[in-house]
């Protein structure tokens, strides 16, 4: 593992990197003791404190661990979907919110994702999960529902149908898509929606999934696409011509 003291990157980014690059490439192996702060030091030429502020950062990363007591130290962490979920939703949602991402752009990208779970979820969905749909499509029927709590449900009932897909990848890789877009998306059209024609179009892929027709789910989130890139147009138009 090297650093480049000439570079102008900061010192303990360099050295989390190493060390991340170390992890990845199997010469550090899940729950390998990693040097000590002063071996560290020493290897790469800095002091504690940069080689304690690496270390920082690779745990922030959940990829190394540490432990107290006369066997502690830092150990190399196995790294679980579930630790790496959050830190893709937070990924997508601050590239989006950072970067001119047009509307039907982010819209495109995510209902492709989602309809490449489709056929899957159809096939291998749980009873777990379409229940999980089932019981979101009641919740957004509901009178009186927040237009937060129905934006969440959005967003529980398109994870439910992710996540029916029976392959963590993709869930991860959906992630980001499912949890961050949508949330966006619903920031622009919740005001103009219709609940009811989005219940619809739910219980139309839920159907769907329930009878294992994975051409009929695709066949829902093309239509929902559609609808929702519609209204988000007629309201953009809106502001336009209103001037805000």
């Amino acid at each position: 593992m090297k650093i480049d003291p000439a570079s102008p990157a900061d010192l303990s980014a360099q050295i989390a990197k190493a060390i991340r690059d170390a992890i990845i490439s199997g010469e550090l192996i899940v729950d390998e003791r990693l040097p000590s702060e002063a071996e560290l030091s020493e290897q790469f030429g800095v002091s504690r404190s940069t080689v304690r502020e690496a270390l920082k950062r690779l745990a922030a990363q959940s990829l190394i661990r540490t432990q107290r007591g006369a066997f502690g130290g830092a150990f190399v962490n196995r790294l679980s979907y579930a630790d790496a979920y959050g830190q893709q939703i937070t990924t997508s949602t601050l590239l989006l919110s950072m970067n001119e991402v047009r509307f039907e752009t982010a819209c495109e990208a995510r209902f492709a994702l989602e309809r490449a779970c489709a056929p899957l979820s159809a096939e291998r969905r749980s009873a777990d999960h379409l229940a999980t749909m089932r019981a979101e499509i009641f919740r957004q029927s509901q009178p009186g529902l927040t237009d937060e709590a129905f934006c969440a449900s959005d967003v529980a009932f398109h994870r439910a149908l992710v996540d029916g897909a029976g392959n963590p990848v993709l869930s991860y890789q959906l992630a980001g898509a499912v949890e961050a877009m949508q949330p966006l998306m619903n920031m622009i059209t919740f005001s103009a929606r219709s609940r009811e024609q989005i219940v619809g179009l739910h219980t139309r892929i839920a159907d769907a999934i329930h009878v294992r027709d994975g051409a009929a789910v695709c066949t829902g989130l093309c239509e929902l696409e559609r609808y929702t890139v519609g209204l988000a147009r007629s309201i953009m138009e809106e502001r336009a011509r209103r001037g805000t």
